[in-house]
C-alpha cells in the first residue's frame, strides 16, 4: 500500500511539475521583453520555489537541489542585486529543459543529472556575485550539499497556517545597525500580514533617546512557509529580543465550528488576561472590550491587537472556504475519456427510449422520456465541457519554438496571439500540436525575410507571426499569419508543372495553386536545410487536418505576408447531425455544415440531361447522388431531397431519399477493414440499434468537383 501511495504522489508531482515548467517557460519568454517587470520575476521565482519545495517533499532530491541553485539566482533578481539579462534567461531555459528531462527519466541517475547539471550551475554561479572563481567541481559539490530547508519547512501551497508573532526588539537594536522595519517588510513577503505596533512604551519627547527602540509589534501572518522560514527573518536579532511565534490555526475546522474565537478567548490565549478574570467579566452585560479598557485589566493596544487577530482569522477562513468552493481537482485523462464514452452510450439509450415511448403513445412515459432527454443533454454538455481546454496553452508553447528558431536562422521574429481563451476539445488540441509546429517552422524558414532584406523593403527588421483563434459555429478557426514576403505564385506553379502536378495550359486560381503545396514530396526550396527542402511535412499536415474532419486554406499577398487558416471541429466525440435515409440504409450528415434542404422531383432530373445539377435559388448547384456512390438498390421515390452543404468554401448538394430529422450523434470509429472507405468518417448507433454511417462532407464534395471537371472537359 505504501509503495502504491508513494508512486501515486510521485505521479501527481510530475504532473504538477510539468504545468509549473510550462508556466516557467512562458514567464521567462515574457520577461525577456520586459526584464524589469517585478510580477514576471515573481512568477519565475514562485515556479522554481514550488518545484524545489514539492520535489524535496516527494523524494526528488536531485531536482530540488538543482532547482535550488536556479532559484538562488532569481532571488537575487527579485532583490535587485542581479539583472534579468538575456544570458540569465538562456541559462534558466536550459535549466528548465534539464528539469524536464530529469522528471521524465526513470531514475534520477548521474548520467542524466551529472555533467549537464554541473555545467549549468557553473555558468549560473558566474552570473551571481562573488562566485566567478568557482570550479565545476566546486559547483558539483555545492549542488549536492545545498542547504535546503527541511521538508516541514516547505509545505505544499494548500498547507497555509496562521501564526501569531510577538516581537519586541532590544532597545539597542539601532546601535547594532539593524532596522526592525526591514524585518517586518521581510515578513510581509512570506504571506498575508497584519501588523500592530505597541506605542505605549514610547516615553515623552523630553525623555526620549533617539538611539533606542521602544516599540514592539504584534503580527498576524498567514503563510504556506514553515516556522523555520519565520525564524530565519529574526535569526540575527532573536538572542537580544523578545520573540514569540505561535501557530494559532493549523488545521481547518468543519463549517459548523468555523467561527472566529471570541475576543476574551484570544486575550487569554495570548497571556494578556487571566482566565478567572475573564469569567467575572462575562457576567457583566457591557461589551468585553469596553470593560477591559475601563477596568485597566488590559491596555487599549492589546485589545486592538486581539480584535485585529479576530478579524484576520475570519478573513482567512472566508477566503479558504471560497477557494474550496471553486477549487478544481485533477482527473486522469483516461477517466475523462471513459466518462465521455459512457455519456455517449447514454445518449444512444436515450434516443432508443424516445423512439419507444413515441410509438407507445403513453403520455406518462412520454413525459418521463422528455425529462430523461433534457437531463441527458445537460450531462452531455457538462461532460463535453470538461474536455474543453483553452488553446492559449498550446499557443504559449510556440514562443520557445520561435525564440529558438530565430537564433538558428539569424532572424528576428516575435509571436503575438489573439483569442487564447478559445476552447477546443483536449483530443483535438493534442492532435493539432505537430501540424502547427510544422506550419510555424515554414513561416519562419520561408515566410519571414532576413532583417537586412526587410529593411530594404521598408519593413521593420523584426518579423511577426500572429496566432489567432475564434469560434465559428461548431468549428474553431485558427489562423497563422506572418508579415513576411508572401508566397511566390509563379514559382509554385512552375514547380508543379515540372513535377507533373499541373498542366501548363490549365488556368488555376490562387487557391488551387496554393493547395499544390500539400501534394506529397512538393517543395520549392532550392536546397535542403535542417528545417525544410525535402517536401515532407505539408502533406502530413493536410492528412492530419483531414483526419480531424477539418480544412486548411492558404491566402497570400506578395511582400505583405501569408495567412494559413485551419477550420477544426470543436469536438470529435458527440456532434449534432441530420439523419437521412437511402433505401433501407441510414446516414448522418454533420449539421454544422448544412445550409438548407430542397426537393428534387423526376422532372428536374430529366431537365438536367444526365448531369448532377439542380437549380436552387436561381443558380445551378452540383449535387452528389449518394445512391450511386454507396450502391443502394430499391425503388427511387417520386420526390427526393437535396441536402445543401458548405464544404471548403463551396456549396454542394447530397441527394437522399428522405430527411428524417436532427439527431445527437455519438461518433464511433470504424474497424480497421473500413477505415479507408472514401466519403465515410465514422458511424453511430441509432435508438433501435441500427448502424448509420457518418458522411465525410469534405471528401465527397471534392469527389463531386473532380467529376464535374471531368464532364466539362469531355
Amino acid at each position: 500500500m505504501k509503495e502504491n501511495y508513494a508512486e501515486t504522489m510521485k505521479a501527481a508531482f510530475r504532473e504538477e511539475a510539468h504545468e509549473l515548467l510550462a508556466e516557467l517557460e512562458t514567464a521567462l519568454l515574457e520577461l525577456e521583453t520586459n526584464s524589469t517587470d517585478q510580477e514576471l520575476i515573481g512568477r519565475v521565482f514562485r515556479a522554481l520555489h514550488t518545484i524545489k519545495g514539492s520535489g524535496a517533499m516527494f523524494g526528488f532530491e536531485k531536482i530540488a537541489e538543482f532547482t535550488h541553485e536556479v532559484e538562488t539566482a532569481f532571488d537575487q533578481v527579485r532583490e535587485g542585486e542581479l539583472s534579468a539579462s538575456r544570458e540569465l534567461i538562456d541559462l534558466t531555459l536550459l535549466a528548465r529543459d534539464q528539469i524536464f528531462a530529469m522528471l521524465d527519466s526513470p531514475e534520477e541517475n548521474e548520467e542524466t543529472t551529472g555533467l549537464k547539471n554541473i555545467e549549468i550551475i557553473t555558468l549560473l554561479k558566474k552570473l551571481t556575485a562573488g562566485s566567478s572563481t568557482e570550479t565545476p567541481q566546486d559547483a558539483a559539490e555545492a549542488s549536492h550539499t545545498a542547504p535546503l530547508k527541511a521538508k516541514a519547512d516547505h509545505p505544499s501551497p494548500e498547507m497555509e497556517k496562521n501564526y501569531r508573532i510577538r516581537f519586541s526588539p532590544s532597545p539597542d537594536i539601532f546601535l547594532h545597525g539593524t532596522n526592525p522595519i526591514l524585518l517586518l517588510d521581510e515578513l510581509r513577503r512570506l504571506g498575508e500580514c497584519h501588523i500592530l505596533a505597541h506605542t505605549n512604551p514610547i516615553p515623552e519627547l523630553k525623555s526620549l533617546d533617539p538611539e533606542k527602540c521602544y516599540t514592539g509589534w504584534d503580527i498576524l501572518l498567514t503563510t504556506n512557509k514553515g516556522i523555520n522560514s519565520i525564524k530565519d527573518v529574526f535569526i540575527f536579532v532573536e538572542d537580544d529580543s523578545e520573540l514569540n511565534i505561535e501557530i494559532i490555526e493549523e488545521e481547518e475546522k468543519p463549517d459548523i465550528d468555523n467561527e472566529p474565537k471570541k475576543l476574551g478567548e484570544i486575550l487569554v490565549e495570548r497571556g494578556d488576561l487571566a482566565p478567572e478574570k475573564l469569567d467575572r467579566i462575562l457576567e457583566e452585560k457591557k461589551p468585553i472590550g469596553e470593560i477591559l479598557v475601563d477596568s485597566g485589566l488590559v491596555s487599549t493596544e492589546k485589545v486592538e491587537s486581539a480584535l485585529v487577530e479576530q478579524l484576520h482569522i475570519k478573513e482567512t477562513q472566508e477566503k479558504r472556504q471560497s477557494a474550496e468552493r471553486t477549487a478544481s481537482i485533477r482527473v486522469a485523462s483516461d477517466k475523462l475519456d471513459s466518462l465521455v464514452d459512457l455519456v455517449g452510450e447514454m445518449v444512444t439509450v436515450q434516443a432508443r427510449l424516445s423512439q419507444t415511448t413515441s410509438q407507445a403513445k403513453n403520455p406518462v412515459l412520454l413525459a418521463i422520456s422528455e425529462e430523461v432527454e433534457r437531463l441527458t443533454a445537460e450531462l452531455r454538455d457538462t461532460a463535453m465541457s470538461m474536455r474543453m481546454l483553452p488553446i492559449g496553452t498550446t499557443f504559449n508553447k510556440f514562443r520557445r519554438l520561435i525564440r529558438d528558431l530565430s537564433g538558428k536562422l539569424g532572424k528576428e521574429v516575435t509571436l503575438t496571439t489573439e483569442g487564447a481563451d478559445t476552447e477546443l476539445d483536449k483530443t483535438v488540441i493534442e492532435r493539432l500540436n505537430d501540424p502547427m509546429i510544422h506550419l510555424i517552422r515554414n513561416c519562419m524558414d520561408h515566410g519571414i525575410e532576413m532583417p537586412a532584406e526587410r529593411k530594404k523593403r521598408g519593413k521593420d527588421p523584426t518579423g511577426t507571426i500572429h496566432l489567432r483563434a475564434a469560434h465559428s459555429g461548431a468549428y474553431v478557426l485558427i489562423e497563422i499569419i506572418d508579415n513576411g514576403g508572401g508566397l511566390n505564385r509563379e514559382k509554385i506553379l512552375a514547380k508543379a508543372v515540372e513535377t507533373g502536378l499541373a498542366a501548363r495550359e490549365n488556368e488555376l486560381s490562387d487557391k488551387e495553386v496554393y493547395s499544390l503545396l500539400f501534394a506529397p514530396g512538393f517543395s520549392t526550396a532550392e536546397k535542403v536545410t535542417g528545417l525544410s527542402g525535402r517536401g515532407v511535412g505539408m502533406d502530413v499536415v493536410k492528412r492530419t487536418i483531414d483526419a480531424l474532419n477539418g480544412s486548411i486554406e492558404i491566402t497570400s499577398i506578395k511582400d505583405k505576408g501569408t495567412t494559413i487558416t485551419l477550420k477544426i471541429p470543436l469536438t470529435l466525440a458527440i456532434i449534432e447531425g441530420l439523419l437521412v435515409e437511402l433505401g433501407d440504409d441510414f446516414f448522418i450528415i454533420p449539421l454544422s455544415s448544412i445550409e438548407e434542404c430542397v426537393e428534387l422531383n423526376r422532372e428536374d432530373v430529366a431537365s438536367s440531361h444526365g448531369r448532377h445539377l439542380a437549380e436552387v435559388r436561381g443558380s445551378l448547384l452540383p449535387y452528389i447522388n449518394l445512391r450511386q456512390i454507396f450502391n443502394v438498390g430499391g425503388e427511387i421515390p417520386e420526390i427526393q431531397q437535396i441536402v445543401v452543404v458548405a464544404a471548403d468554401g463551396q456549396k454542394v448538394g447530397f441527394l437522399v431519399d428522405k430527411v428524417i430529422g436532427q439527431l445527437q450523434t455519438v461518433i464511433k470509429s470504424l474497424g480497421k477493414a473500413y477505415r479507408n472507405i472514401e466519403g465515410v468518417s465514422g458511424a453511430t448507433i441509432l435508438g433501435d440499434g441500427t448502424v448509420a454511417l457518418i458522411l465525410d462532407v469534405l471528401k465527397l464534395a471534392k469527389r463531386a468537383e473532380i467529376e464535374e471537371k471531368a464532364i466539362v472537359q469531355q
